[in-house]
């Protein structure tokens, strides 16, 4: 089966249970927008199926293989809160890297057709944090784990952005979580919420404002 799936996932940090139980899980063609306030653990539970994070307790499955960390199957990418890809690296060597099947396509896209021989690093906050999200995208990674993608992008780039994960919408899959609701709201197939350190199907505000999550 097509679907990366975790179930059962418990995590402390300290004294405090961050996640209880929690299930979630993602099928090619589906965009699943993760919600939750800070310190619910939703940025967690990427780390967690990546394997960034081991947790107290989990079951992982990346196509029906279980696996202890996501990144082993190399069908899956990770998109962290933070720049992570070295500020000296020239975009051109970055396609070059991260990209196979669809590089071709990326080599089109304006932002990365027009600073090839630049630095990543030269680039502006939300141009560098673009083409990071862009080279992931364009990977052959079959899921894609987008943690905050939005948060440092002015409203053109962020419609950008949208506009390349609906591009691959049918072909891969991708959970995304972000502070600004509305651009998970508008972008996802399917929505859960993490509170209380469990996982809550969404169907619209209402459902936001009835577990809390926006004030009535």
């Amino acid at each position: 089966m097509d679907e990366l799936y975790i179930d059962s996932v418990n995590h402390r940090y300290g004294d405090r249970e961050v996640l209880s139980s929690v299930f979630l899980n993602c099928r090619v063609g589906e965009i699943v927008g993760l919600l939750g306030r800070n310190g619910s653990g939703k940025s967690t539970l990427l780390k967690i199926i990546f394997g960034e994070t081991k947790p107290r307790f989990m079951h992982l499955k990346v196509d029906g293989r279980f696996t202890k960390k996501a990144y082993l199957s190399g069908k899956v990418a990770y998109l962290s809160q933070g720049f992570f890809i070295p500020h000296y690296l020239k975009i051109s060597d970055l396609v070059n890297l991260y990209t196979n099947k669809y590089k071709n396509d990326l080599l089109t896209v304006s932002v990365i057709k027009g600073n090839l021989k630049e630095e990543i690093g030269n680039l502006s906050g939300g141009n560098r944090r673009l083409v990071e999200a862009l080279l992931l995208i364009y990977s052959d990674a079959k899921y894609l784990l987008l943690d905050e993608p939005f948060s440092q992008l002015a409203p053109i780039i962020a419609d950008e952005l949208k506009s390349h994960i609906f591009k691959f919408g049918k072909e891969k899959g991708f959970i995304i979580t972000d502070h600004y609701y509305q651009q998970i709201l508008e972008i996802s197939s399917r929505v859960v919420l993490i509170t209380n350190g469990c996982n809550y199907t969404i169907n619209g505000e209402d459902d936001l404002i009835l577990n809390g999550y926006l004030p009535n």
